[in-house]
């Protein structure tokens, strides 16, 4: 199977571990040269709404680069990404849109990589045709027929092994009429990492092929690493707020919570079905949703997999809230009537 290996580490940027001048490793960790500064894709580039436009030809470019970056502070593990973030790029196309898509492999890659879009009717996702070795590229197209909020990944074997070092992304086909105007709208994936190490080994941690055959992560987070949200994401009392969720996996279902919210409507896994009023949702392995909600009150609201011992792995995020606060809807001391920005 192609990009297949028993070795777990197959695949690992090499390192040698620096010694002492007696030849005896040094304890100190390796500090190492990063080629991404920051790894976490940013929850607010997600293009603009399409607002129901007719259907067009759309042409998508992604490349797969192997990198080292930060999983947190003093931590670094060797990703495998689309376009060198975690998670890839935010894919926006209509109902009925043709999609051209172009896969680039970086020739500095060590690996093969592919891609399969759940938004594709055809056989592999268009994992079949887009396998492509170092300094390969190769395009294919396909029809957005569906409308929802779907998951794409590498799909070249060992495919959990590509997928959880951070090949995963969410493509929304709108549906022909668009979706309704909302203020704010942000782009959160989950997933895990399986490390050598834990949150408080520094130094380059190697990935685990039997952690993840285990189903252990060493780190749960969003959007790549932990942190990957602080001072990322913003909105005003008031605001109507959009969020499109994805769940890179490998093994995990996500709860999704928003610490002080309630769902206004959550489009069950991503798709038409929408259930209003909702404190906690669903996300499986490989998929996603979309959940709306107004904030009402200024402060810090935690975004968690509410299968909390994760928060202590990496998944918990913030959005900031500022305004004018209403001590009708949430007051701190009944009988204080304070406003406060």
């Amino acid at each position: 199977m192609q990009g297949f290996s028993g070795d777990e580490n197959y695949g690992e940027r090499i390192v040698v571990t620096p010694v002492s001048a007696k030849g005896i490793p040094t304890m100190k960790p390796l500090e190492l040269k990063l080629d991404v500064e920051n790894i976490a894709g940013d929850p607010t580039r997600i293009g603009l709404p399409l607002n129901g436009r007719e259907p067009q030809t759309i042409k998508v470019f992604l490349e797969a680069k192997e990198v080292i970056a930060e999983v947190s502070g003093g931590i670094q593990f060797n990703y495998w990404t689309f376009n060198s973030q975690v998670p890839g790029p935010f894919l926006r196309a209509r109902e009925g849109d043709i999609i051209e898509l172009t896969l680039k492999n970086h020739e500095s890659s060590h690996m093969p990589h592919s891609i399969d879009l759940h938004a594709v009717n055809g056989p592999g996702g268009g994992s079949l045709v887009s396998q492509v070795n170092p300094g390969e590229e190769k395009t294919f197209s396909f029809k957005a027929l569906n409308p929802g909020l779907y998951v794409y990944h590498c799909a070249t074997p060992n495919v959990a092994t590509h997928m959880t070092k951070g090949m995963y992304g969410l493509i929304l086909v709108e549906p022909a009429e668009g979706l309704s105007e909302v203020d704010k709208e942000f782009y959160i994936m989950q997933g895990e990492l399986y490390t050598s190490g834990n949150q408080f080994s520094k130094g380059l941690q190697k990935f685990s092929f039997e952690k993840m055959t285990d189903e252990n992560p060493s780190f749960v987070v969003f959007n790549g690493k932990v942190n990957s949200l602080d001072g990322q994401m913003k909105a005003k009392v008031g605001d109507k707020i959009r969020l499109f969720v994805g769940n890179g996996g490998v093994s995990l279902s996500s709860n999704f919570h928003v610490i002080g919210e309630i769902f206004d409507k959550v489009y069950v896994e991503g798709g038409s079905l929408i259930n209003e009023n909702v404190q906690t949702t669903l996300i499986p392995a490989g998929g996603s949703t979309i959940v709306e909600f107004t904030v009402e009150e200024p402060g810090s609201y935690l975004l968690v997999d509410h299968a909390l011992n994760r928060v202590n792995k990496g998944a918990i995020g913030v959005l900031v809230v500022e305004g004018e606060h209403n001590d009708e809807i949430y007051s701190p001391k009944p009988g204080e009537n304070k406003n406060t920005h």
